[in-house]
């Protein structure tokens, strides 16, 4: 998806017609600080993805993704990475991921 995690959050209260207060009370939230997410003030607190899951009837792998990818994102458009810094640390991704397996199976 091509937006940015808040912009994905106001997508989804308004497909689903909820204001910003109604959205912010079901989350434990005041308004501002949803609005602040919203419009990329603020991060979105990751131990409220189930609740978010629940509320919106998504799964809550999907939704994970959707906030890691995110993140990700920040991370690299912050730190104006390069693609030959992203494919060493794919690389660098991988080994951990073989080093994981090697660990398993030991």
């Amino acid at each position: 998806m091509n937006t940015t995690f808040g912009e994905y959050i106001r997508l989804l209260r308004t497909e689903k017609q909820l204001t910003l207060t109604q959205l912010a009370a079901k989350l434990d939230l005041d308004s501002a600080n949803l609005s602040k997410i919203e419009n990329g003030k603020r991060d979105f607190d990751e131990k409220r993805l189930p609740k978010l899951a629940k509320i919106f009837g998504l799964k809550l792998k999907e939704l994970r993704n959707e906030y890691v990818t995110d993140q990700i994102a920040k991370q690299i458009y912050e730190t104006n990475c390069t693609k030959q810094l992203l494919q060493v640390a794919e690389e660098k991704a991988e080994y951990r991921r073989t080093l994981n397996k090697t660990l398993q199976t030991q």
